[in-house]
C-alpha cells in the first residue's frame, strides 16, 4: 500500500524587523532639527530684510530733514548732529525740536544713532562720521550742536569716550553745545543719569558748554520714547535758549 505523505507545512515568511527605538529616535530628531534650522532661516532671512527696510527707512527720513533748512539765509549757520530727536521722529520734519533754534540751521539727524560708533544697527552712523560729512558742506558753522545719547545708554563707558573723543578731533576747534539725553520712559533711567553724567564731565573736560535735559517734563508718543509736538518744542526751546547765548557772545 503506497504510503502518501502529507505535504510539508511552509514555514511562514518572517516578519520585518522592527526599527532599534534609537534608530528611530535619531532619525526624528534629525527631522526636528532640519525643521528647526528651516524655521530659523525664514525668521533671521525676515529680520534682516526688516532691518534692511528700516535702514533705508531711516535714511530718507534724514535726508528729508537736511533738505529742510530753517532760518533767515543771512542768519548765523547752525549745524545740528542728532538722533531722532532732531529729525522728529515718527512726526513731519517740520515739527522736529531744531526749527526751534535762532540762525540758518541745517540738521544732520540719523534715527538710531549716538556718539558711539555701534549705537546705530545701520553701520558707523555716530556722530563723529556724520559730523565730518556735514562739515564739508558747511566747514564754518558759527556753532554746532550735538544732541543725544538715549542710544548710547546699552553702550559701555569705554565706546562713549572713544566716540566723544573722536567728535572733538573733527570739531577742530569749533566752537559747539552738547545737548544730552531726554529722560524718555523707554530707556532705563540709571542708564540716561550715566549717560547724563558721563557726556557732561567729557563736555567740560573738552571745555564745551552742556545742556542736561534731565529735569525737562516732556509729553512722548505712545512708543515712551520720542517726544509729541509740544514735547518737541519744549525741548528746542530749552536748548534755543542756550544756543541765542552762544551766538550773541560771539
Amino acid at each position: 500500500m503506497t504510503r502518501h505523505h502529507a505535504p510539508a507545512a511552509r514555514l511562514p515568511r518572517a516578519l520585518p524587523r522592527p526599527p532599534h527605538p534609537r534608530g528611530r529616535r535619531t532619525r526624528v530628531a534629525l527631522l526636528c532639527g532640519l525643521l528647526l534650522a528651516g524655521v530659523l532661516s525664514t525668521v533671521l532671512l525676515a529680520r534682516a530684510g526688516a532691518g534692511t527696510d528700516r535702514c533705508t527707512w531711516l535714511a530718507e527720513r534724514s535726508v528729508a530733514r537736511a533738505n529742510l533748512v530753517t532760518g533767515p539765509r543771512a542768519g548765523e549757520q547752525v549745524l545740528v548732529v542728532g538722533d531722532s530727536y532732531s529729525v522728529g521722529a515718527s512726526l513731519p520734519p517740520e515739527r522736529s525740536w531744531p526749527v526751534r533754534l535762532p540762525g540758518r540751521v541745517h540738521v544732520a539727524g540719523f534715527g538710531g544713532s549716538g556718539f558711539t560708533r555701534y549705537a546705530s544697527p545701520c553701520g558707523d552712523r555716530s556722530y563723529a562720521t556724520r559730523l565730518a560729512l556735514a562739515l564739508r558742506e558747511h566747514p564754518r558753522p558759527a556753532l554746532v550742536v550735538l544732541e543725544g545719547g538715549l542710544n548710547d545708554t546699552d553702550r559701555p563707558d569705554v565706546e562713549l569716550r572713544r566716540g566723544f573723543a573722536r567728535v572733538v578731533r573733527v570739531l577742530d576747534g569749533r566752537p559747539a553745545l552738547v545737548v544730552g539725553p531726554a529722560p524718555a520712559p523707554a530707556r532705563p533711567r540709571a542708564q540716561v543719569r550715566r549717560v547724563d553724567a558721563t557726556l557732561a564731565r567729557l563736555a567740560a573736560e573738552a571745555d564745551l558748554p552742556y545742556v542736561s535735559m534731565l529735569g525737562l517734563r516732556l509729553g512722548y508718543l505712545p512708543d515712551r520714547l520720542h517726544p509729541t509736538s509740544a514735547g518737541q518744542r519744549r525741548f528746542g526751546d530749552r536748548v534755543a535758549a542756550r544756543v541765542e547765548g552762544l551766538l550773541a557772545a560771539r
